[in-house]
């Protein structure tokens, strides 16, 4: 299975894995599945850092670096196609991250692993409910 990880899904799988509904913790865990990310959860990421609203005392590329060397994930690269696709989006809220998970994901063909329950309400979008 192919799973693009919601950021706060990523965050979890690295800092509380616990905290992963046993289906998705189970799906992260198979070496079968692989692992997407999207650079937009890097930004995210970034942004939390820098509002002080995730706590670290690495740089974003430092803790990057380790969390990727604890989970492994394959680059979901962000092309003109994901941002065309991000046009045709009519999300619940206006958060722009979202709308590139959700282009993102539909684009590469694979499962959206979050627990946003707007987005776990989206229609012909694969998802992985994480909680």
């Amino acid at each position: 299975m192919k799973l693009l990880l919601d950021t706060h899904v990523w965050l979890w799988s690295v800092l509380e894995p616990a905290r992963l509904a046993p289906k998705a913790g189970k799906a992260l865990l198979d070496p079968g599945s692989e692992l997407w990310l999207s650079p937009i959860s890097i930004w995210e990421l970034s942004l939390l850092i820098e509002k002080r609203r995730f706590r670290t005392d690495r740089s974003p590329a430092e803790w990057v670096a380790e969390a990727h060397s604890h989970v492994a994930w394959r680059d979901a690269p962000l092309t003109a196609e994901v941002a065309i696709e991000c046009s045709r989006l009519r999300l619940p809220h206006g958060d722009p991250a979202d709308r590139f998970l959700v282009a993102t994901a539909r684009t590469y063909a694979l499962t959206l692993v979050t627990a946003d329950a707007s987005l776990l309400a989206l229609p012909n979008l694969a998802l992985l409910p994480a909680r």
